[in-house]
């Protein structure tokens, strides 16, 4: 696969041209990407997903699915926010953006995900039992319930980029 993103300070998922879904590390083996043997695969149920993000059920356990773009994706534990990297010169700069994004972000609604812990983030083709084989990233999450928001940003005139933030629910 082509990567767009460069390595460096953090770690980029990135998709074949699909989305990416955030599976809860118990359920892993239900998700079975695009080689489901019914009419419609899971990786067609998250294709299905309007908008940035979208809920999905998986085995006993709701996963987040990153519509809209493939764009890079890399998480930011600091902030609770996947980082969707749509456009920017460099890591670097497009880094350095994102807490001025964050405070002047204009959030679309909020869905409320429960997460039984850890989560793996990767291609949404890919089934559950490959995924730590494939490009992803586990994001280590406390069980419970977590208000998703999102909202696009561009905070310099060659930065563009989807926050994806993950606020804890009391």
């Amino acid at each position: 696969m082509v990567r767009y993103a460069e390595p460096g300070t953090v770690e980029w998922v990135e998709s074949g041209g699909g989305p990416l879904i955030a599976v809860p590390e118990t359920v892993l083996p239900f998700w079975t990407g695009a080689d489901g043997e019914e009419t419609a695969s899971d990786y067609d149920r998250a294709c299905e997903v309007d908008g940035l993000v979208g809920l999905l059920p998986v085995g006993d356990a709701t996963a987040l699915v990153l519509g809209d773009e493939p764009a890079a994706t890399a998480f930011l534990p600091e902030h609770g926010t996947l980082v969707r990297w749509i456009a920017g010169d460099s890591e670097a700069d497009l880094l350095a953006s994102v807490p001025a994004a964050l405070r002047t972000a204009s959030w679309g609604p909020e869905v409320t995900w429960k997460v039984p812990g850890t989560v793996v983030l990767f291609d949404a083709a890919w089934p559950g039992t490959r995924s730590t084989t494939a490009d992803h990233v586990s994001l280590t999450l406390t069980a419970g319930h977590y208000g998703v928001r999102t909202a696009q940003v561009q905070p310099g005139p060659e930065t563009w980029l989807v926050l994806v933030r993950l606020r804890p629910l009391a």
